[in-house]
């Protein structure tokens, strides 16, 4: 009698390859880490045109303050200088920058306030800020050029 010889069948592995899905998640990775810094964050306020003085910012971050034309007060944080801004009270901003001064004694402070809001809501800010203990207070604005 003949005998036929048997043929092993290939075992199938049904494996998911993943490599395909980690390049995918490499390559989006990328995009979000290039895409981020280029989103700007803070509140949008349209400054006053001025020719003013620079002022140099490298020896330490200043605490800027900042009045959108809603009239809602904002600042700065010194932590994050990517520009993240808190919404408070102008009684709590004073209380931050006052605590911020008793840190970093030379530390200026800055105004922003939008060019729709009221003159007089910058003044108020500046004055209360003196009150409570800030003695040298700055406005910001854009250049003319």
């Amino acid at each position: 009698m003949i005998t036929l010889p048997k043929y092993a069948r290939a075992k199938i592995e049904a494996n998911i390859n993943i490599v395909p899905y980690i390049d995918v998640m490499l390559v989006l990775l990328v995009i979000f880490m290039m895409t981020t810094p280029i989103i700007e964050q803070g509140i949008e306020v349209d400054l006053p045109s001025g020719n003013a003085k620079a002022v140099d910012f490298t020896e330490q971050q200043p605490s800027i303050i900042t009045i959108n034309k809603n009239g809602e007060y904002f600042i700065n944080s010194l932590v994050d200088e990517g520009g993240s801004l808190e919404r408070l009270s102008a009684g709590k901003i004073a209380a931050r920058v006052q605590a911020r001064l008793q840190i970093f004694p030379k530390m200026k402070v800055f105004v922003r306030g939008d060019r729709e809001v009221a003159y007089g809501a910058v003044i108020a800010l500046m004055v209360f800020l003196q009150k409570n203990g800030v003695e040298k207070v700055g406005i910001v604005t854009e250049s003319a050029e």
